[in-house]
C-alpha cells in the first residue's frame, strides 16, 4: 500500500509548532496530518483516511470559518499555512 505523501514543508512548519494543529493548504483544501489529522477529525467529524501507517484528513478551504472556531473552541491552537506562490 501506498502511503500518503506528506509535504516537507508541513514537516518543517510542524517541527516548530508541535502544540498547534497545522491547517495546510493545497489547493482548494486543506489538508491535515498524523495526530492532527486523528484530533481533527475528531472535533469535526469529518472522514480520517489512514495508508500505509499516516493519517490524513481535509476539508474544502470554503469550510476554514466553520471549522477554525470549532478546533478553538477545543482548546487546540491552529497554524494556517498558505501557498503564496
Amino acid at each position: 500500500m501506498k502511503k500518503i505523501s506528506i509535504p516537507r514543508e508541513w514537516k518543517e512548519i510542524k517541527k516548530k509548532h508541535t502544540d498547534a494543529i497545522i491547517l495546510f493548504r493545497i489547493g482548494d483544501f486543506y489538508n491535515i496530518y498524523e495526530d492532527d489529522a486523528e484530533k481533527a477529525s475528531y472535533i469535526l467529524g469529518i472522514t480520517l483516511s489512514e495508508e500505509g501507517g499516516r493519517m490524513k484528513s481535509s476539508f474544502p478551504k470554503h469550510a476554514l470559518d466553520a471549522f477554525l472556531p470549532k478546533l478553538v473552541r477545543a482548546g487546540n491552537r491552529v497554524a494556517i499555512c498558505e501557498n503564496l506562490s
